[in-house]
């Protein structure tokens, strides 16, 4: 085997489905066979394979030209985009840094974090929260502040690990004095090493890889509100929540803040190619001002701002904004809830449902064993994390579409019960 695949033993592969075409919500095979993609594709084809609005602003910005480096120039897509993110996020998110993927993203709000203290004077601030079973991406600082040793126990001895709280109890609708409780195991971290402490960073309400744990926006209310009060910067990763997955815009709307750093990627793009977004508060982007290379952020991907990225991501913008995206997920959220509580079995240790993101655990991981194929057998393309089933479709998915996908869920469910 040529081609290195991700987070696979290559020893034991077997065959890998090749897929040719896509159209909406449709995977085209090699051998004709023809999926419903529930996941969007790592949960970024947002708007289905092939938009032809998407398809076609690419092919004219291609006429013009495909790439420029952001050192020293600039170029339309990216300053409109820049424009519109500022427009979109949370208010005071006034700044943007664009690199090419969720997890260099990351690097760069922690980059960003950790200096923003060095340039203001604070020596000695450089550990980093994050919440126990949190993904934040591969590269080397996102895996110190993330917590699946399926992606670190090969470089554990090499990590810099900062403090891990549990996450959040109580699900979305958790009430006050689960939210007070949980606050008060971050407080009480903060009243002994706040003096060491850059930054708090988490994924807001929902750990999508981590197996979609759900928690409430009161605690990132409380979060902001204890980062405030210790001089703690707080760090969003919307990489996989941003543009709508949560049933707001942003995850963070659903708690009203706004953090001072936050990511964006996946999504972003449409699942067109890779690139992501850091944004910064004016506080922030005022650290690094000065009259030398000493303050600066000396960081550069050789495809930030990439025209081609940057457009596709002005038109997916466009698109969720005129086709009413957010009533859709809406109604995604609603056929999900409906579905799932139709499924009862002892084989279920939990539902979670938020925006458009279904999951359901299972109590062993064994019981996953062979899901994927038994979906693909059926029509649709399911990929399960660990013990968790999921869909997190295309918001373009039709209601019957998204029925079958749970439908097959279902039915998977009753099967291994069955079976023992």
């Amino acid at each position: 085997m040529k081609l290195w695949y991700p987070y696979r033993q290559m020893k034991d592969l077997g065959q890998v489905p090749v897929m040719v075409a896509g159209k909406g919500t449709a995977m085209i095979l090699e051998d004709g066979r023809r999926l419903t993609d529930g996941i969007s594709s790592w949960w970024a084809v947002i708007h289905g394979y092939n938009h032809p609005d998407i398809n076609n602003a690419l092919i004219e910005q291609i006429n013009s030209f495909s790439h420029v480096m952001l050192g020293g120039l600039s170029h339309p897509p990216a300053l409109a985009l820049a424009d519109k993110l500022v427009e979109i996020t949370p208010a005071g998110l006034n700044h943007v840094f664009y690199s090419d993927s969720g997890s260099v993203g990351v690097e760069v709000a922690l980059k960003m974090a950790l200096q923003y203290w060095k340039n203001t004077g604070h020596v000695g601030k450089h550990k980093i929260i994050s919440l126990k079973n949190g993904y934040h991406g591969d590269t080397f600082k996102a895996m110190e502040v993330g917590d699946d040793s399926d992606f670190s126990n090969a470089f554990v001895d090499v990590l810099h690990r900062g403090y891990f709280l549990d996450t959040p109890a109580g699900g979305f609708d958790a009430d006050a004095a689960t939210i007070q409780q949980e606050a008060s195991k971050l407080e009480d971290l903060l009243k002994i090493h706040a003096p060491e402490i850059a930054c708090f960073i988490l994924e807001p309400i929902v750990q999508c890889a981590g197996g979609f744990r759900i928690y409430s926006p009161l605690y990132l209310k409380a979060a902001r509100a204890l980062c405030d009060q210790y001089n703690i910067l707080l760090v969003l990763d919307e990489v996989a929540t941003g543009f709508g997955r949560t049933g707001k815009l942003f995850a963070a709307d659903h708690a009203g803040i706004t953090p001072d750093i936050m990511i964006i990627g996946k999504a972003l793009t449409a699942g067109y190619m890779g690139h992501a977004a850091t944004l910064a508060t004016t506080r922030i982007f005022n650290g690094f001002l000065g009259d030398s290379y000493d303050k600066a952020l000396m960081h550069g991907p050789t495809f930030m701002g990439n025209p081609l990225a940057t457009t596709v991501a002005l038109k997916s913008i466009e698109i969720i904004e005129k086709d009413h995206y957010l009533e859709r997920i809406a109604a995604i959220n609603a056929v999900i809830r409906n579905e799932f509580e139709k499924i009862e079995s002892p084989a279920i240790a939990d539902k979670r449902i938020v925006g458009a993101i279904g999951a359901i655990e299972l109590k062993e991981d064994s019981m996953m064993a062979g899901f994927r194929d038994y979906a693909m057998a059926n029509g649709a393309w399911l990929r399960p994390i660990g013990k968790v089933m999921y869909v997190m479709p295309a918001y373009i998915i039709t209601d019957d579409e998204l029925r079958k996908l749970i439908w097959i869920m279902r039915d998977w469910i009753s099967h291994i019960y069955a079976n023992g």
